[in-house]
């Protein structure tokens, strides 16, 4: 009896060793997916895309501080004292392209009082976005296994535009920032960035 009960103290045993053994060898659990981590896979992505030019909406307001800075000046006031032709100068050449081409903004609101009037710019500058207000990574099923999302705002890079371009494309109507979701896939024991959504 004695010996039999110590084969099974000595099975008990291995099993209990082995058991052991794995759990501190072969479960290992996935690395933290750090902030700065996601911060600098997310931002290389953006930079590797094609830079682009910066959409700018034009209101009243942004047309007067267009004229203010010497982007582009009045060369033309229609009859009905409320139409008018802006000529680029040749800084604003530098600064903005038109919709449809030339270098004559032609400013056509349907009234005196329309406030509601606007059209749009594109800044001659080639930008890229940059990631900004990142949120905590979240655990999350990518491609059949385990992944990681992160929240994040692609904001407008301003890199070469002039400050007054810069202080028309914060006015009301212009929107400087889009929500983004990053999908992370384990790849090797590293976090790696598969897509943004």
């Amino acid at each position: 009896m004695r010996q039999g009960m110590s084969k099974v103290m000595l099975g008990a045993m291995a099993v209990l060793g082995a058991g052991l053994a794995l759990a501190f060898t072969g479960c290992k659990s996935a690395p933290e997916l750090a902030q700065a981590e996601a911060q600098k896979q997310i931002q290389a992505n953006l930079d590797a895309s094609p830079a682009a030019g910066v959409t700018v909406r034009l209101d009243d307001l942004g047309m007067q501080q267009g004229a203010t800075g010497k982007l582009w000046s009045r060369t033309k006031v229609y009859p009905n004292r409320y139409w008018a032709d802006f000529t680029l100068t040749p800084e604003g050449k530098k600064a903005v392209k038109i919709s449809g081409g030339g270098e004559t903004i032609q400013w056509r609101p349907d009234s005196p009082d329309d406030k509601k009037y606007s059209l749009t710019v594109e800044t001659v500058a080639q930008t890229h976005a940059k990631a900004k207000d990142l949120q905590p990574a979240q655990d999350e099923t990518v491609d059949g296994g385990k992944g990681k999302s992160v929240a994040f705002s692609a904001v407008v890079g301003f890199e070469g535009v002039p400050e007054v371009l810069q202080q028309i494309a914060h006015n009301p109507g212009n929107k400087l920032s889009t929500k983004h979701e990053a999908k992370f896939v384990l790849d090797g024991g590293a976090w790696k960035l598969k897509e943004i959504q």
